[in-house]
């Protein structure tokens, strides 16, 4: 089963979504959730269990649930309220003295990715990093639909009329990081992989 990123999200009633972000766990590299953005005002994005998709194709994600039972689901972003202090300067009548600064506490909203910690979000278009530079973008993961675990991922390299994809092996990714993956492959070995022209997929 290949998830692909940025392509249209079908609930069994219809066109509900995009897909925005996997949701991986860090220890086993097993997907656990889709983040789902959906069609309908606001147009929140949603935590979509994996055990709720159907089918996948490199174009379209289909769910087994409904468009109102997806409006259920945990948003993936939530706004927290935290305490923020920020320095007020009092005028000093004398210009030659330096202003006195006296914190000042206000509240503040923050919208925050709802991730435990143990979990990771990778997004479409996420660097791919080889071990001497950068090699390319990554546009999709191959999952076992058996065990849910990530197999490959996909690394789209090259410009607008030479891209090829490339699939790189769980086993061959050093660490994910914040929007970059990173391989133990040089650019080399990215390169000896065998790739697929775009246009043939």
């Amino acid at each position: 089963m290949d998830v692909p990123l940025n392509v249209k999200v079908y609930c069994v009633d219809g066109l509900c979504g995009q897909s925005t972000e996997l949701i991986l766990d860090r220890t086993t590299d097993e997907v656990t959730h889709l983040v789902v953005k959906r069609n309908h005002l606001p147009h929140t994005e949603l935590l979509v269990p994996v055990e709720l998709i159907s089918e996948t194709t490199a174009h379209q994600i289909r769910l087994r649930c409904t468009i109102a039972k997806l409006a259920e689901l945990e948003p993936f972003l939530k706004d927290e309220i935290i305490e923020e202090e920020v320095p007020q300067y009092l005028p000093d009548p004398d210009p030659y003295l330096v202003p006195i600064q006296v914190p000042e506490t206000r509240w503040v909203t923050v919208r925050r990715e709802a991730i435990p910690p143990s979990k990771l979000a990778v997004r479409r278009g996420a660097r791919i990093e080889a071990t001497d530079g950068h090699v390319g973008q990554l546009t999709e993961f191959l999952v076992d639909p058996v065990t849910e675990q990530v197999t490959h991922l996909v690394l789209r390299e090259g410009h607008l009329w030479g891209r090829r994809d490339v699939r790189i092996p769980v086993s061959e990714i050093d660490r994910f990081e914040e929007n970059t993956v990173h391989l133990k492959l040089d650019k080399g070995q990215v390169e000896a992989l065998a790739g697929v022209p775009t246009g043939l997929r």
